[in-house]
């Protein structure tokens, strides 16, 4: 039997060496696109993971919302938030998500360094009111000058008069670029403030760009980062941490009855009624002989404490019955319980030693704090004759600055939300969003949240 015998023809090996390398190429480029489409897989993954790390924060912001909502439901007769302590403030957790409530803690005195931020909701009351600040309260704050307190009079003012040296009226406004006019109406945001003649980003936000109160690294790195910072190891707000456009008490209480005006002739009448209601018939006549004379009047909360003779545990019994105006509201007054030691320095009569030493006694006497009337320990009567008439004991007007997280720390939002609660239900006053402003609660939580979500995974 004859053997078969194949022969290859000339260029048969170099033909199948192209299409070895071909079929290589060709299996490469599926590869790549195998790993393209696989990376492009992972990273929609994330961002869908993103996205619902966002979403669940979101609805811990709603949740939180409604959680002050249910703290601030205590205030409506007294005036009087709840300590922090005997409410949830730091990372609360809403099923996966954590929230938290950013605030300012006002025992904490004038140019302390802090690096951690404070927890807990905001008291408007304890701020400075630019609807009714004059421009030497205004001067008062740090870095205020005098011809910007006069632009912010004049901005707010019904006239077209300059205020002062400095003030800015039509005939200013109308020469910018673009041209615009002066308000002449009251202040509705602090970020209202931009449009004031001689106010810039720095003034009004100061070094704290993320607006949380505490010393973050970019706040304190010189011009390597926004913003530009004096790199002095503390941190200087703006204007925007001392003022406010919502702190009004009104004059009536949640169930409609008028407030006895203090300041007007004849109130004693109207006082006895009170009395006699609140302690007793024989504690009014007592009382009330301390305002025998023709034509009473009194100025101020803490001078009619000091003049009724009452006990501290009296007047705050009856503190929430007193006004000093005739109007709907009394707008503008200062809560001396919560405000902090710069705030007050821009009361009359008060001043930055006097400041210190306000904040120093109701540091040491916390049971106090739910009155106005512990003042008259601390100030002698020519600074209560002129810093009385500024000061409250109550607080109507709250602010939950809420930032939020989703799952492993993930999807961070934040939110500000101003609360009333004057009608006795809290009612929703203003909403704005901050996310944009960055990371706020501090390199601590940071650090906690990473170690939460490697301990989880």
């Amino acid at each position: 039997m004859k053997s078969v015998k194949f022969h290859r023809r000339p260029g048969s090996p170099a033909r199948d060496g192209s299409v070895l390398v071909i079929t290589l190429w060709v299996a490469l480029g599926l590869v790549a696109l195998a790993l393209y489409f696989g990376q492009s897989m992972s990273l929609e993954l994330r961002a869908a993971d993103q996205r619902v790390a966002a979403f669940e924060a979101d609805h811990a912001i709603d949740g939180a919302t409604r959680y002050a909502t249910y703290v601030l439901s205590q205030v409506e007769t007294s005036g009087v938030l709840p300590e922090p302590t005997t409410y949830s403030r730091e990372a609360v957790p809403v099923g996966q998500s954590l929230f938290w409530f950013i605030g300012r803690d006002p025992q904490v005195a004038a140019n302390a360094v802090t690096t951690r931020p404070y927890f807990a909701l905001v008291d408007e009351s304890s701020k400075l009111n630019i609807n009714t600040a004059t421009v030497e309260m205004l001067q008062g704050l740090p870095g205020m000058t005098a011809e910007i307190a006069a632009a912010i009079v004049d901005w707010r003012d019904t006239d077209s008069t300059v205020t002062s040296t400095g003030g800015a009226e039509d005939d200013t406004y109308l020469l910018r670029n673009p041209a615009s006019h002066c308000k002449n109406g009251p202040f509705e945001t602090l970020d209202e403030l931009r449009l004031v003649y001689g106010m810039d980003l720095l003034l009004l936000y100061g070094e704290d760009t993320n607006l949380n109160g505490v010393m973050d690294a970019n706040e304190n790195d010189g011009d390597a980062s926004p913003p530009e910072v004096n790199r002095n190891g503390r941190l200087d707000p703006g204007f925007f941490e001392y003022l406010t456009v919502y702190s009004r008490i009104p004059n009536t209480t949640t169930n409609g009855t008028a407030r006895v005006n203090i300041t007007q002739n004849g109130f004693v009448q109207q006082l006895r009624t009170v009395l006699q209601t609140v302690l007793s018939t024989d504690r009014a006549t007592q009382i009330l002989r301390n305002f025998n004379g023709p034509n009473v009047t009194v100025r101020s909360l803490p001078e009619f404490y000091t003049r009724s003779r009452m006990t501290l545990d009296e007047f705050v019994q009856i503190e929430e019955y007193l006004t000093l105006s005739a109007g709907q509201y009394m707008t503008g007054l200062v809560n001396v319980n919560t405000a902090s030691e710069a705030v007050l320095a821009c009361i009359p009569g008060i001043g930055a030693d006097k400041a210190s030493s306000l904040v120093a006694y109701r540091q040491s006497n916390p049971d106090k704090r739910k009155t106005v009337a512990w003042v008259t320990e601390v100030l002698d009567n020519q600074s209560l004759a002129q810093a009385g008439r500024f000061l409250t004991g109550r607080s109507y007007q709250y602010t939950a600055d809420i930032a939020a997280v989703g799952h492993y720390g993930r999807g961070y939002r934040r939110s500000r939300v101003v609360f009333e609660t004057s009608s006795g239900v809290p009612q929703i006053l203003y909403r704005q969003d901050l996310g944009s402003l960055g990371w706020a609660l501090g390199q601590e939580t940071r650090q906690k949240l990473s170690t939460l979500t490697a301990n989880l995974r």
